[in-house]
């Protein structure tokens, strides 16, 4: 009902406005919403969240923000005051907020997978722009479903499933502790901390107490030992995707996709790199893909 009070005050269309309850979750759930042009309502926690809100909008570069706070909407203490994120300096505000913002700023980031590395923590281990899109088009995240990232490396496919699909879950799993930290950091920077976690181990031994997925994403490190025990472990209907770059992985998942079928995909890619005073073609290590459905 506050959204819709909101709205009204404002003359927003609520249908063309994003809702979100920022009292219980973090800012960063902002970040796939934020687009210049875009509208959105949110509750708030407590009389000091909007000046906290104005410095996050700021730090993602969307300091030209407008934010409309309005305080105890539908009462007789009802007030709305405007101003915009980079020179926030409303004071005195008073729980229930909320606040409507008119975005304003740079582009946000796509909502394609495949975004940049460099919005990830990572240590140089983690899948390529083109290669992650590919794999999320394999791996078809639908909402609400759950995907184990064996071999999680940063947790980027991680993020980008659950940013595919409404509610959709991953459980990366990563033998190194480093790695699972850049993991973690990468959940909260993209305010998914609620729907992905990481698991510290090695498959399949750390698979034994997971809840089944609807996908798999075997992401390096696959053996006979591993594919066998994910098979036999997941349920008809599982979707599997294997990415593989050495000879002998790559051997094993052409062996497999003849005894269970699926498609094999040879995935070449290259980019533009300085040769000399000119410019060549800088191949990347060609990848097999299987990807089949159990």
């Amino acid at each position: 009902s506050c959204m819709t009070l909101a709205a009204a005050r404002l003359g927003w269309r609520l249908e063309e406005v994003t809702t979100l309850g920022l009292h219980a979750a973090p800012f960063e759930v902002l970040l796939p919403h934020l687009a210049a042009g875009a509208r959105l309502i949110c509750t708030l926690r407590d009389g000091a969240a909007p000046a906290a809100l104005a410095d996050y909008l700021t730090a993602q570069g969307f300091g030209a923000s407008r934010l409309t706070v309005m305080e105890a909407l539908g009462g007789p203490r009802e007030i709305a005051r405007a101003a915009d994120a980079a020179t926030f300096d409303l004071s005195g505000i008073a729980a229930p907020v909320v606040v409507a913002i008119a975005v304003s700023g740079s582009a946000g980031i796509s909502h394609a997978p495949g975004r940049p590395e460099a919005l990830f923590a990572h240590d140089s281990q983690i899948t390529k722009s083109p290669m992650r899109a590919l794999t999320l088009a394999a791996l078809a995240p639908r909402a609400g479903e759950l995907l184990w990232d064996v071999g999680g490396g940063s947790g980027s496919v991680s993020v980008e499933w659950c940013l595919a699909a409404p509610q959709a879950q991953s459980i990366a799993i990563e033998p190194r502790e480093s790695r699972c930290d850049n993991i973690t950091e990468n959940a909260r920077r993209f305010g998914l901390a609620g729907r992905m976690r990481c698991v510290q181990g090695t498959a399949p031994d750390a698979l034994a107490d997971l809840p089944l997925p609807a996908a798999v994403l075997l992401g390096g490190g696959a053996s006979e030992d591993v594919l066998q025990a994910i098979w036999d472990r997941i349920t008809p209907g599982t979707r599997l995707v294997a990415n593989a770059v050495a000879l002998e992985t790559q051997a094993l998942l052409i062996r497999w996709q003849g005894i269970h079928g699926g498609q094999l995909l040879r995935i070449d890619l290259a980019q533009a790199a300085p040769l000399g005073t000119m410019q060549g073609w800088h191949p990347s290590r060609p990848q097999l893909q299987w990807s089949v459905t159990r």
